[in-house]
Parts: C-alpha cells; sequence; structure tokens
C-alpha cells in the first residue's frame, strides 16, 4: 500500500474543492480529489492505499463529498494526529477508517501495513510499530459500509452489545 503524506489543516476545500463539488456522484467526486493541491493525487491512487497526515485533517466546511471522493478513490483510512470532528464523524458513518496516530516518523516512501485485527500501524522501512485506537464499533461500521448500512444489518441495540 502507498502512503499519501499531507500536513496539518487539510481542509476539505483541499479534498474537493467547492468550484468542481457538482456532483454527489462518487466516481465523479474521486475524479476532482485534491485536484487543486495535489493533482496527482486522483490519477495515482490505488485500491488499499492510505493518507497520513499532521493535526486537523478534514476542517473546514462540513461537505460529505470529500469523504466521499476519498472512499471512492480506495483510500484504505486515513491516518493522522487529529483530525476536525465533523470530518470524523462524516467519515465513520460512510465507512472509512479514521485513526488518531503520531505520523512526524512516517513519509511517503515508507513502506507499511496496517493490522486492523490488532490495531498495529507497522513501518517496514524505518522498523517500527504503532499500536493504534479503533474500537469494535467503529471496525463493525467499517465492515457494514458505514453506520446505515450497520444499523440496517443490526439494529440500534446492536451499539449496545459491541
Amino acid at each position: 500500500m502507498r502512503v499519501w503524506k499531507f500536513e496539518d489543516n487539510i481542509n476539505t476545500d483541499f479534498i474537493t474543492p467547492g468550484r468542481f463539488n457538482l456532483t454527489t456522484n462518487a466516481k465523479e467526486l474521486a475524479k476532482i480529489a485534491f485536484i487543486e493541491h495535489r493533482p496527482e493525487f486522483s490519477k495515482e491512487v490505488k485500491e488499499g492505499d492510505i493518507i497520513v497526515a499532521g493535526k486537523n485533517f478534514g476542517c473546514g466546511s462540513s461537505r460529505e463529498t470529500a469523504v466521499v471522493a476519498l472512499k471512492a478513490c480506495g483510500v484504505k483510512a486515513i491516518f493522522a494526529e487529529s483530525f476536525a470532528r465533523i470530518f470524523y464523524r462524516n467519515a465513520i458513518n460512510q465507512g472509512l477508517p479514521l485513526v488518531v496516530l503520531e505520523t512526524g516518523n512516517i513519509d511517503e516512501t515508507d513502506v507499511v501495513e496496517v493490522d486492523f485485527n490488532n490495531n498495529i500501524f507497522r513501518n517496514l522501512t524505518k522498523n517500527f510499530d504503532l499500536k493504534f485506537n479503533f474500537n469494535n464499533i467503529m471496525k463493525k461500521m467499517v465492515e457494514d459500509g458505514g453506520i446505515i448500512n450497520f444499523l440496517q444489518k443490526n439494529g440500534l441495540e446492536a451499539i449496545t452489545k459491541l
């Protein structure tokens, strides 16, 4: 999996700029992901790639299309030092895993593995592991494709059982 490294304060306008944000079609939104901030992203990102970022990823407007675009691009997960709260909820609600993690020592050239079963981010290039917290409710929501699918499949009472 490829690592895409981003700095602090990546806002939703960087992810899906308003002037291009004219559809809710996931495939079309994938084509504009980071079109002005990192134009190569939507052309080069592959299924299973991850994003690693600094602080406050997803700040700015509350547009859900930013999450839809990244998910449609094939992004497996986003690891950042912190997330804007509404972006975090939008991502979990749509089944895109977001994980708070110390990312300063992770580079785009690093070879990494992510083990969601054991909550381990493994950097094979620099030979270190980072443990992270991703609880069972969030895992199940991601597995089911988001909160709506989770609730339709499991019912509201399932939240108290996990």
